[in-house]
């Protein structure tokens, strides 16, 4: 899929595969990896779910898309990949999708009446509209981060479901789950969920759930019972955190497709494969109790602090050294938080400045 062109004319493209399912009814699903540079491992998953899907039945029409910004893949310096963020404008590439719910009230007007098929079939047609819109009638024209994020939007607005893969910088494994379908996050064998509300401020899983939860809650309050998680309607989308950036590992990629697909198998997507979750203790906050912690100071840091173990008040989080103060002060000082928390990730580089986002943890987290 051609997204953009370079300087010298040379054109910028994703690749995308494409599985065709065997039954119109089943959910289909839209899959993307690497739209952070740095963040590879996702490439392999996709990989691994190809390699298990040539020999599976697949219900719903599944697309696969690695690779998904090929100005971020590329984005080195030295040793490091920078592409977290558009290096023109400085905008985060996972914050430039679309959502526009005014035409909202408008369409149920017209559809109120309308059967959930019919309503289904329509609500697609018109978000695949206004993405075309977005590209094609652009005034003042889109930056490259826009034209990237909106192509891969209106792929993503033609499925049902929608995985969008990535890591952190040392980090657990972690899904950003819509707070509707809470239920979903325990199919996957993941350890840690964040429960999202419908609230939009710029990334893909958002731009796809909350223009479905925003049409519900409009349905609903003219009358009509149309539901987004009934057995004829599934319309979830993920953030799917694979642990951290700067490294792929093919035999845990293997495992997360598993994951992956024990929950298709249970939207229906694919074939029966006898796949189960795992029996392991799941965790989960709301979105507003996911707290970054930063750095009271520069300096070295030790990360003490287990992913996934809770942590008690008063219990070191990490140790900060300070060689500029040894002799003439204290050159280690230990880092505590005044709450329970939970370890999710931390910051890749063990030199800080003041100010730097040293961890990121669960508050007032509860078992799923």
């Amino acid at each position: 899929m051609h997204v953009g062109e370079m300087a010298s004319g040379a054109q910028l493209t994703v690749p995308v595969y494409r599985i065709k399912g065997n039954d119109p009814s089943a959910p289909s699903v839209y899959i993307q990896a690497n739209m952070h540079g740095a963040e590879v491992q996702g490439n392999a998953v996709i990989f691994q779910l190809l390699e298990i899907l040539k020999d599976s039945q697949v219900y719903g029409d599944i697309t696969l898309v690695p690779y998904a910004n090929p100005v971020g893949c590329n984005h080195k310096n030295g040793e490091y990949t920078l592409g977290r963020f558009d290096p023109i404008t400085g905008v985060n590439w996972n914050r430039m999708y679309y959502f526009d719910e005014s035409f909202i009230p408008a369409f149920v007007e017209q559809y109120k009446n309308e059967t959930s098929s019919v309503i289904q079939s329509a609500f697609k047609k018109q978000l695949v509209q206004s993405i075309d819109k977005k590209l094609e009638n652009s005034d003042f024209g889109l930056t490259t981060g826009q034209r990237i994020a909106y192509q891969l939007q209106r792929l993503a607005h033609q499925a049902d479901i929608v995985l969008d893969l990535h890591t952190g910088p040392i980090s657990s494994k972690h899904l950003y789950c819509p707070e509707y379908a809470q239920s979903s996050a325990s199919y996957f064998n993941i350890p840690h969920t964040i429960l999202i509300p419908n609230v939009f401020s710029g990334a893909l899983d958002e731009a796809t759930f909350c223009s479905w939860w925003t049409l519900q809650e409009v349905l609903n309050y003219v009358g009509n019972d149309f539901s987004i998680s009934s057995a004829e309607c599934v319309k979830e989308s993920f953030t799917v955190e694979l642990g951290s950036q700067e490294q792929i590992d093919l035999a845990e990629a293997y495992q997360d497709a598993l994951s992956i697909l024990t929950y298709l198998q249970h939207k229906n997507v694919i074939e029966e494969k006898q796949l189960k979750p795992e029996e392991l203790t799941r965790y989960a906050c709301y979105l507003k109790d996911y707290k970054a912690f930063y750095s009271p100071m520069g300096g070295m840091v030790d990360y003490l602090a287990e992913f996934g173990k809770p942590l008690v008040a008063g219990e070191p989080l990490a140790q900060i050294l300070r060689m500029d103060n040894y002799g003439d002060g204290e050159p280690l000082h230990q880092i505590t938080l005044e709450y329970d928390v939970l370890p999710i990730l931390h910051f890749a580089s063990a030199s800080v400045n003041q100010g730097t986002e040293l961890y990121k943890v669960f508050t007032h987290y509860f078992i799923l």
